[in-house]
């Protein structure tokens, strides 16, 4: 059966006109109708650039000059308009926020029917329709300010999906999503591609989770250019993503350190389909090479919460009896479900929010009475919505605000912004103005912004999110650094690899309540604690369980500190 060609690329390039060389250069790539692809590639690689060309907006919103062959459903590049192209094309942005146009959900899955001038029962019917279809038939008298990220996720993709147009562009689905939303997301991402026959083209860097989308085809874009174009089974089995500072499955890491040949593998995409006897016999024999071993935790306490209460309305509490504390020289991470209540502590441990209950401890003295500028002496905090901390116009006057509030001399400010800009991968575009970044870099300056202050406590917000697999490695080096000289770091995130990877405890948060305090490890492999808190279970305890290893837990905690042992050591 001859598969129809819904997007074409034929050697084409194109160039901003307000940059010197080309964004993306000669891209040749042939996509068929019904195909889920995945996009991959570093921070400025072309990506978004790629994904704007088809959606309009360049040359529409953005200009520049073109080369080569752009088809889009038959029709040119550049022909038609952006409401033209948006029948044919609809794009679900990575800040979902910026995409709601009603004042409830009804009224925004409404929206474009409203527009087109469909009667009022026929507007029923299609809102009734694809609120069902991404279930969110109970919410739809909710404003969308109400919802979880996943459930505005939703929102917006059947506001999108009304119109019913047969390509659709996602753009980092998963940054702002806790675990299981994001397998949810991917699920459904895979369900109405084959339900509605459409064709998806993702955006992610995160690859292991995307993989639930039973992705087609792979496009690695490096420097503007199509690196490799494959099926997730080839590719896996192959050195090229990691060449290219794509970070692989946690699962195929642990198989290569065992010495699994892939090539003999059927299939890679899904570890818990990999239960054989070698692999099995492999993982036994690295676990008795490997034996369990107890770290001392940290004893000196620097910061004590103690039965602290918060709520925005009255009788609604949405942090309840919290008591924790944070020891000096921690790296710890704060999880949970979207809404549970994570970025709320934070706020309340910075100053911003005043709790109606308990008490906050430094140093085992109170600092309730504190005011937040006394407080950001000792806690700095990044928020997660970098827009919301960026008042400057430009990138080095960004970083280096906090250092002239405090009258520090101007040539040791520019000291410390060059080495904080270096560590942030922000350096070449010190003199940018904020408004040409993108979220990932704006998050970047953000963080950059906070670093550079040096505070004693570091809390940071999904660090992570949207950044790029050597970004990445770059920022948790710098905390890292920052951690072995004592500062304690505290990371809220929805990234399991982080979790497990760069931090010694997790806290996890349900419904404003601690339901768990212990090692990453622990967390990530009860599948009770999992199931009822939205996280999911890591692919290494997958992988270990499918081969019915005796002791799944004991072996992701072993493989996750020699990981760290390697990555400490250099190798």
């Amino acid at each position: 059966m001859t598969r129809k060609v819904i997007i074409s690329f034929k050697n084409f390039t194109f160039q901003y006109d307000a940059q010197s060389e080309p964004t993306l250069r000669d891209i040749s790539l042939t996509i068929y109708e019904g195909e889920k692809i995945l996009i991959v590639g570093a921070s400025g690689s072309g990506k978004s650039t790629l994904l704007n060309c088809l959606n309009g907006i360049i040359p529409q919103n953005h200009h520049g000059s073109w080369t080569g062959e752009l088809m889009i459903s038959g029709k040119r590049f550049g022909e038609d308009s952006i409401y033209e192209l948006s029948l044919s094309v609809g794009t679900v942005l990575q800040d979902t926020d910026s995409q709601f146009v009603g004042l409830t959900v009804a009224e925004d899955i409404a929206f474009l029917k409203e527009n087109e001038a469909e009667s009022v029962d026929a507007m029923h019917d299609t809102v009734k329709t694809w609120a069902t279809k991404i279930n969110l038939g109970d919410h739809l008298d909710h404003k969308p300010s109400e919802l979880s990220g996943g459930q505005k996720q939703r929102v917006t993709l059947a506001g999108v999906l009304v119109d019913e147009p047969p390509i659709i562009l996602f753009d980092e689905p998963l940054a702002n999503l806790d675990p299981q939303t994001g397998y949810d997301t991917m699920r459904l991402i895979d369900q109405l591609a084959s339900d509605e026959q459409l064709t998806a083209l993702i955006i992610e860097h995160r690859l292991e989770e995307s993989l639930v989308a039973k992705i087609d085809r792979v496009v690695l874009i490096d420097d503007g250019q199509i690196v490799t174009d494959l099926p997730p089974d080839q590719l896996l089995k192959q050195t090229t993503l990691t060449d290219h500072g794509i970070r692989e499955p946690l699962y195929l890491t642990a198989l290569k350190t065992l010495g699994i040949d892939l090539d003999a593998m059927p299939t890679v995409t899904d570890c818990q389909q990999m239960a054989t006897p070698v692999i099995k016999k492999a993982l036994n024999n690295w676990q008795e090479a490997h034996p369990f071993k107890i770290e001392t935790p940290k004893q000196t306490p620097l910061l004590t919460l103690d039965h602290l209460n918060f709520s925005y309305h009255k009788g609604n509490p949405l942090l309840k009896d919290i008591s924790l504390t944070l020891h000096k020289g921690e790296m710890v991470s704060l999880v949970g479900h979207n809404g549970a209540g994570k970025s709320t502590l934070s706020h309340v441990i910075s100053g911003f929010l005043t709790p109606d209950s308990g008490d906050i401890k430094w140093d085992g003295r109170s600092i309730l009475e504190d005011s937040i500028a006394k407080r950001a002496t000792r806690i700095g905090y990044v928020l997660q919505n970098a827009n919301q901390m960026l008042s400057q116009s430009n990138v080095y006057d960004e970083v280096a605000l906090g250092l002239r509030n405090r009258s520090v001399p101007e040539q040791k400010i520019e000291e410390k912004v060059i080495e904080t800009l270096v560590i942030c991968g922000l350096k070449p575009y010190r003199n940018w103005p904020l408004s040409a970044l993108s979220h990932g870099q704006k998050r970047r300056v953000a963080i950059a912004a906070i670093l550079v202050l040096e505070p004693d406590l570091l809390i940071l917000d999904e660090p992570t999110a949207g950044q790029d697999f050597r970004h990445y490695n770059d920022m948790m080096t710098f905390l890292e650094a920052l951690n072995r000289r004592g500062k304690t770091i505290l990371m809220v995130t929805h990234d399991m690899h982080l979790m497990l990877e760069y931090t010694e405890r997790t806290i996890v948060l349900k419904e404003g309540t601690i339901v768990a305090d212990k090692t990453p490890a622990a967390v990530l492999t009860d599948q009770l604690l999992v199931a009822d808190t939205s996280l999911k279970t890591t692919s290494l305890y997958d992988l270990a369980a499918a081969n019915q290893l005796a002791d799944p837990t004991t072996f992701v905690e072993n493989f996750i500190r020699s990981e760290r042992e390697d990555r400490d050591n250099g190798k």
